[in-house]
């Protein structure tokens, strides 16, 4: 994990499936499971699920408050 991950979580949009346009830091738990039972996509979009399965499985999706307030906004 680079530390701009963070802040790619919180301002990029899931350009694919049932979730397509929602920001990543916002998609479901259990979507993000179906991934990681599955398998990731490869390449940044597949990293930034995995992280972001990771940072919410552990319970740290706190850790995304103030990236969020000091980003640029992006439809949310």
């Amino acid at each position: 994990m680079q530390p701009e991950d963070l802040e790619l979580l919180v301002t990029r949009e899931m350009p694919f499936g049932k979730h397509k346009g929602r920001l990543i830091a916002d998609l479901p738990g259990n979507y993000l499971n179906w991934f990681a039972r599955e398998g990731f996509p490869q390449g940044e979009t597949g990293r930034l699920l995995a992280l972001m399965h990771e940072i919410d499985h552990n319970g740290l999706t706190d850790i995304l408050i103030p990236i969020r307030q000091r980003v640029p906004h992006v439809n949310r």
